[in-house]
């Protein structure tokens, strides 16, 4: 088994935040999927600056040889009800598919501290307190799992630092607490690490129900600073707690997470995804630093 199954693309964040516009305000969708191509990327994500007409969006990424792999979904499971959360994930359903998507991604935004600068990351995080509330949020995310899958597609729920699904622990009980035909996993090494997990023993535990994968680094002297100064999520990532893979100043063994992937029949994507302020890490140089590294890495 190699990478010849496997497909290498990027996320717009790292030129255009979505949860701090002021981030990146001044690159367009059009350099953004550009410099995407020109660093040898094949397929993205959703941005806030992406056209939502189909047609629009699709004439502009086949220009220039890119697909959409997913997109991000704010679940509200601990703090709306089922049917809205319904309404805005077949919306959503809608649009991946017409954009030939096969995941939907995303995690749990309702009663997280992730998009509050008041509130240090580390010690605000969403909970699931009760046994009830564990079930309500599983059996949600299940039958929102079941749509997705009756329309061919995948929910590949994304863990994620100030959510309530943020450790190894919290993952594997709402991987087991949902049916394996429902719910996947969007792996993502960097908020593990910044967790507190291993990245890669994380991996080997979850690779058997991972439908999309997230590549990025972290910065141990950021985090060290975020940890010692209460930081916000969001001050974290602007202070540059995230990097692309092949940075030096990174710490995540890839080399051990490439080789779990390689002998796992792994077939979907790999997404670099290393949220910066694009103002100190230019975006273009940054995404053309991690394909080289993952080339040299994979041959992909």
């Amino acid at each position: 088994m190699n990478f010849e199954n496997i497909q290498l693309g990027i996320a717009p964040i790292n030129w255009t935040n979505d949860d701090m516009p002021e981030l990146g305000a001044e690159n367009t969708f059009e350099q953004c999927i550009s410099e995407m191509a020109l660093a040898g990327y094949t397929g993205c994500e959703v941005g806030n600056k992406f056209p939502r007409n189909v047609h629009e969006l699709k004439k502009a990424l086949v220009l220039r040889g890119l697909r959409i792999c997913n997109q991000w979904n704010s679940y509200e499971l601990t703090t709306k009800s089922l049917e809205e959360n319904k309404k805005d994930f077949t919306q959503l359903l809608d649009f991946l598919e017409a954009m030939g998507a096969k995941v939907i991604g995303g995690g749990e935004t309702g009663n997280s501290c992730q998009g509050k600068k008041d509130v240090p990351v580390l010690e605000g995080k969403g909970m699931l307190s009760t046994e009830n509330d564990w079930k309500k949020f599983t059996y949600g995310l299940n039958e929102l799992g079941k749509i997705a899958r009756d329309r061919g597609m995948k929910l590949s729920f994304h863990h994620h630092m100030g959510t309530c699904i943020q450790t190894a622990a919290e993952t594997e009980r709402m991987l087991n607490e949902t049916d394996a035909e429902n719910v996947w996993l969007n792996y993502d090494c960097g908020h593990f690490y910044f967790a507190g997990e291993d990245p890669v023993a994380c991996l080997e535990k979850f690779i058997s129900r991972t439908a999309h994968i997230h590549l990025k680094d972290i910065r141990p002297k950021v985090l060290q600073k975020v940890k010692d100064n209460r930081m916000s999520f969001l001050d974290a990532v602007r202070d540059g707690v995230f990097t692309v893979p092949g940075d030096e100043e990174g710490c995540i063994n890839f080399p051990a997470l490439f080789e779990i992937i390689k002998s796992s029949g792994y077939t979907g994507w790999m997404v670099v995804e290393a949220e910066q302020d694009p103002a100190k890490a230019n975006p273009f140089e940054y995404a053309l630093k991690a394909r080289e590294y993952i080339k040299r890495l994979t041959g992909l």
